[in-house]
């Protein structure tokens, strides 16, 4: 048997991912740098990572037949896991967001005699505990180690469920701090012009379209905001046209490269979620392009922006008033722009601590 136990990362995407996603992009930039990850069982993606080893998920006619009509999950995965198991070996897998795929893993594990040689870490990008009919035993039983983003879903973890596992780890997010970097005035005045941006102030905006990002609260504080301020312009980056709005540009989608220069053109950061956000990524890429935040104190949010040093907490985020006098305060010099620190957040930083957390694993699974 080997020594070592070897890592397999299980997920619901091709990696590389073509797409656009926080987790993914993450895991290129580990994948792509000194890392401990030894397998990846995923769908065929475009190309491939050319230092790990794959085994391939087909889902095919058969594999949903038997989900809709035998209840059997995931059975495509398992088959994957097949040609990578050796019954005498141990393993780390890791899953990612993935809750519908624990107890079917548990219950391969076990009909092939080896869950006691595995260890399941899984990365939970969400903040508020699951909380769903039986998943004490369905989930918070089965997993060995949940790996979360801040230490306040940790704290919100212990208040709302009875029954913990083993182990809990916080790894947050990280960025290419490289790319996200805050320029000179000089050359933020030509970015400016490039983007045909003539505003005296810029803010900016950018999520998926969803009630829950709250696009449509800021659109109406903008309304009342831009009645009286006129020298001044928001970006939607993300959303197409709602609506024609003075002072307001939609740009549709953007590709995550093209992102800095739109950040670094701008001065304000609106963060309107209404939900508890696991984290929040895009604030800490407008943070170090310069950015003043302001965002609503849900979920990871407050730790992420060090609980208002790094940008203005508004309370009551569902009540507009608390955004127009934020805005009109930034607009009257009322905040000042935080330091960043350079390494805060970064995918290098990320990256360290993925391989600490598989090491303490291994560390865990080769004493058993």
């Amino acid at each position: 048997m080997n020594k070592f136990p070897k890592v397999i990362l299980l997920s619901q995407v091709p990696l590389p991912y073509e797409k656009i996603g926080s987790w993914t992009t993450l895991y290129k930039s580990y994948l792509e740098s000194d890392h401990k990850i030894d397998y990846i069982v995923c769908p065929k993606p475009q190309k491939l990572y050319y230092n790990i080893k794959y085994s391939f998920v087909n889902l095919t006619i058969w594999h949903k037949i038997r989900r809709k009509i035998f209840k059997k999950k995931k059975l495509e995965y398992f088959q994957a896991l097949d040609k990578i198991i050796v019954s005498n070996e141990k393993y780390i897998i890791q899953i990612v967001d993935n809750y519908g795929m624990v107890k079917p893993l548990k219950n391969y594990l076990i009909s092939k005699g080896i869950d006691k040689k595995c260890y399941i870490q899984f990365f939970y990008h969400g903040y508020p505990p699951y909380n769903y009919k039986d998943s004490i035993q369905n989930f918070y039983q089965i997993v060995d180690e949940i790996v979360l983003l801040t230490n306040d879903s940790y704290i919100d973890h212990k208040k709302m469920i009875n029954v913990l596992p083993n182990y809990f780890s916080v790894l947050a997010n990280g960025i290419n701090t490289k790319k996200f970097i805050k320029v000179s005035s000089l050359e933020k005045i030509n970015i400016k012009k490039q983007l045909d941006i003539t505003a005296k102030k810029v803010f900016v905006w950018c999520s998926q379209d969803r009630p829950k990002k709250g696009l449509h609260l800021i659109l109406d504080v903008w309304k009342k905001v831009y009645a009286s301020q006129k020298d001044i312009i928001l970006l939607i980056i993300g959303c197409d046209v709602r609506e024609e709005t003075e002072g307001v540009v939609f740009l549709g989608k953007i590709p995550n490269d093209e992102l800095p220069k739109y950040y670094q053109a701008s001065d304000c950061y609106l963060f309107p979620t209404l939900c508890k956000e696991g984290f929040g990524l895009s604030l800490i890429e407008a943070l170090h392009c310069g950015n003043y935040c302001i965002a609503s104190a849900l979920g990871g949010v407050p730790e992420v922006l060090q609980y208002g040093k790094l940008g203005k907490l508004i309370e009551n985020p569902h009540f507009t008033s608390e955004w127009e006098e934020a805005i009109n305060d930034f607009l009257a010099g009322k905040f000042e722009i935080p330091k960043v620190p350079d390494n805060l957040y970064s995918s290098e930083k990320w990256n360290i601590g993925m391989n600490k957390i598989i090491e303490q694993a291994k560390q865990r699974l080769v004493k058993n």
